[in-house]
């Protein structure tokens, strides 16, 4: 509902700035000094490429079990970051909105602005390897690594905003998108892996079904 509520009011206004993205883009470009322009392009190229991609690999192997499963949750999540991918690509091609002007611009960018292309890559890769480390880790280690990965996407998306080849509401707009494919994501995991009861051999009897219908039988 809130990304929804992103989306129609850039639609509405066809695009044009808010006036607190203004302020936020007119202050990022007035404080683009180094070392930090560079430590900014270093974080931002991360959100992008190869690296979200690997974040989803390495999350199916460690939520998959055996060499089966691990295929599997590999698969799974690699579908989950492209179908994300190309979703934002559709959408930011239907709204078409611009970006800040290029006299703004510290680093590289390409396309329509809304919703933010590292932004929605970085969170859901984030959340696909944070889903597979609560798999696989101890609960105190999970929500360690959640919260760096967390501040990870945060921080490439962050710097959308600091280069200035995007609106705030383009790196919002990108996060609430992440956090509904990967809460419908969620929702479809119990789906992708229900593993399959073992057939019964004919005239075996397995003892699970004896037992369930004894009890059936006394109540």
């Amino acid at each position: 509902m809130l990304f929804a509520a992103a989306a129609v009011t850039v639609s509405v206004r066809h695009g044009s700035p808010l006036a607190p993205e203004r302020d936020t883009v007119h202050w990022a470009t007035a404080h683009h000094g180094e070392p930090v322009r560079s430590l900014a392009r270093a974080l931002t190229a991360t959100g992008t490429g190869l690296v979200p991609y690997l974040m989803a690999v390495l999350a199916g192997l460690l939520a998959g079990r055996g060499a089966t499963g691990r295929l599997r949750a590999v698969t799974c999540t690699v579908v989950v970051l492209a179908v994300g991918q190309a979703i934002r690509y559709g959408l930011m091609e239907l709204l078409a909105r611009a970006r800040p002007p290029a006299a703004y611009w510290a680093g590289h960018a390409t396309g329509y602005a809304f919703p933010s292309g590292h932004a929605t890559t970085s969170a859901l890769a984030a959340g696909l390897l944070a889903w597979g480390l609560a798999h696989r880790c101890g609960p105190a280690v999970a929500r360690t690594w959640c919260g760096v990965l967390a501040l990870w996407a945060a921080g490439v998306g962050l710097t959308r905003v600091y280069l200035g080849v995007h609106w705030l509401g383009d790196v919002v707009g990108g996060w609430l998108l992440a956090a509904t494919l990967l809460t419908l994501a969620l929702l479809l995991a119990p789906t992708a892996f229900r593993r399959r009861a073992p057939r019964a051999h004919a005239g075996v009897v397995q003892p699970g079904a004896a037992r369930s219908g004894d009890e059936h039988f006394h109540e």
